[in-house]
């Protein structure tokens, strides 16, 4: 991108969790690298900036994947304030969204049902 001089856009997926912790989800050490990851998405943003490169990041909460199959719904469900869970798709947006968006960089884009935004 640097070489190209033409700007250009990384989107990392980071966890809705690294956020918000939610009491018994054990998955602090999962966390350290995804609270790492938000963290130095920003930094990067501000690095590449004036190179016109963008860093931002999607930030799931619970996604309805193969990793849940086993899992109830009504549980996963009840980690959103929504009351949902997330699909592949909604993930895949939130990546495009990002991509395309040109003044949009040093973002975490949590798709969570609104479980970034605190206790419900």
């Amino acid at each position: 991108m640097q070489a190209q001089k033409t700007g250009g856009s990384i989107v990392s997926i980071t966890a809705a969790l690294a956020a918000n912790p939610i009491a018994g989800v054990t998955a602090s050490v999962a966390m350290i690298t995804k609270g790492g990851l938000e963290t130095v998405t920003r930094h990067l943003a501000m690095e590449y900036a004036k190179q016109h490169i963008r860093f931002n990041a999607v930030a799931p909460g619970a996604v309805d994947t193969p990793l849940h199959a086993n899992n109830p719904k009504d549980a996963l469900r009840s980690l959103a304030p929504m009351g949902t869970i997330s699909t592949v798709e909604d993930i895949a947006s939130a990546v495009v969204y990002l991509t395309e968006a040109g003044q949009i960089t040093g973002e975490v884009l949590h798709v969570d049902g609104g479980a970034h935004v605190g206790k419900w």
